[in-house]
C-alpha cells in the first residue's frame, strides 16, 4: 500500500513520519512531481499535477472538513473523495462561537471601548431568551456547536438541507423552511458546507429577514456572505454586527472595509484548525477499515458538495 502526502502550505516531514508511525504497513512518501503511483492521496489545496499524475489513487482523503476548493479541480473519476469527521475541529468551534455569542450578548465589545476611553460603566443585563441562535448547517461541527450554545441556555434553532433531530434544537429544513428559520433567529452562525447551492447565502434580502439587531457569525467559508450587502445593513442599525472569520479573499486585503469597521470583529481564519495527531489517527483509522472492504464515514458526494 502507498501513500502520497501532497498538501500545500504544510510542512510535510511532521504528518508523514505521524502516517508512518499509524500504518507502519505502508510506504509513504510527500510527492513529488513524477513520483510512482500510489493507493491513496493525503492532501490539502494539492496543485491538479497531482492529481493528472496520480489517475489511479483509490481515495483522496483531505486534511479538512471543507473540501470546496478540491472539487474545484479534476479529480480521477474512481476515487473516493473523503473528509475528516472533526480532527480536533469540533471543540475549537465551539469554543469560538461560544466566544463570538458571549461577547456580543453580554457587550463586552462596548466595556472594551468605552474602558479604552477610560469610561466605567455598566450595561443593563439582557435577556437570553431574546437570543435565539440560528444554526446554518447541521453536521459534525453545527451539532457540537449547538450543543455548547445549548449549555447557556440560549433557544437554538438549526437548518440543514435535510431534515435533522436534536435534542434541544428546534430544527428546519430545506428551502421551503429557511425564511421561517431566518426570521426566528437573532444570532446567526453560518456552518455550512460551500456548494453551488450556499453560494451567496448571506446576501441583502437573506439577512434582513433576521430579527431586528440581529449579528452573525461567519466560520464556514467566505463564499457564502455577499460582503458589500453586509455593510449597509450594520450601518443602518438592521444588523447590530458581526464576526468573521473567513473572507472571499484570504488574507484579507489590505483598506478591506472590513479592517476598521466598529460593529465587525474580524479573525485571520482560525476559528478551528486541523490538529495533526487526531487528523491522522483518523486517516489511518479509515484506511484501514477501506482496505478490510469496510464502509468508512466522511466520503464526499461530490454532485451534493459535501
Amino acid at each position: 500500500m502507498k501513500i502520497s502526502f501532497c498538501c500545500t502550505g504544510t510542512k510535510a516531514a511532521p504528518w508523514v513520519d505521524a502516517l508512518r508511525a499509524a500504518l507502519p504497513q505502508a510506504s509513504i512518501d510527500e510527492w513529488r512531481p513524477g513520483a510512482a503511483q500510489a493507493d491513496y492521496g493525503v492532501v490539502w489545496a494539492p496543485p491538479q499535477q497531482f492529481l493528472d499524475e496520480q489517475p489511479g489513487l483509490k481515495a483522496i482523503y483531505n486534511i479538512g472538513a471543507g473540501v470546496d476548493a478540491l472539487l474545484e479541480l479534476k479529480l480521477p473519476p474512481q476515487a473516493m473523495v473523503v473528509r475528516i469527521d472533526d480532527g480536533g475541529m469540533a471543540v475549537q468551534m465551539a469554543e469560538f462561537v461560544c466566544h463570538a455569542l458571549i461577547r456580543h450578548f453580554r457587550e463586552l465589545d462596548v466595556y472594551e471601548a468605552e474602558i479604552a476611553k477610560g469610561q466605567w460603566s455598566y450595561r443593563k443585563p439582557r435577556d437570553r431568551s431574546e437570543f435565539p441562535v440560528g444554526i446554518m448547517g447541521l453536521g459534525v461541527l453545527g451539532q457540537r456547536v449547538a450543543q455548547a450554545v445549548r449549555q447557556f441556555d440560549f433557544p437554538v434553532l438549526g437548518w440543514s438541507r435535510s431534515p435533522k433531530m436534536l435534542e434541544g434544537v428546534r430544527c428546519f429544513s430545506g428551502e421551503a423552511q429557511f425564511d421561517e428559520f431566518l426570521s426566528a433567529t437573532r444570532v446567526l452562525v453560518c456552518l455550512l458546507p460551500l456548494t453551488p447551492d450556499t453560494q451567496d447565502i448571506m446576501n441583502r434580502r437573506t439577512l434582513s429577514l433576521l430579527r431586528p439587531g440581529a449579528y452573525v457569525i461567519n466560520v464556514a467559508r467566505g463564499g457564502h456572505l455577499v460582503e458589500e450587502d453586509l455593510i449597509p445593513l450594520l450601518d443602518s442599525g438592521q444588523l447590530a454586527g458581526a464576526t468573521l472569520d473567513v473572507f472571499r479573499t484570504e488574507p484579507l486585503p489590505a483598506g478591506h472595509r472590513f479592517w476598521q469597521h466598529p460593529k465587525i470583529t474580524v479573525t485571520p481564519h482560525t476559528s478551528a484548525r486541523t490538529l495533526r495527531e487526531e487528523t491522522v489517527a483518523q486517516i489511518a483509522g479509515k484506511i484501514r477499515a477501506s482496505e478490510r472492504g469496510e464502509p468508512i464515514a466522511g466520503v464526499v458526494d461530490r454532485q451534493r458538495g459535501y
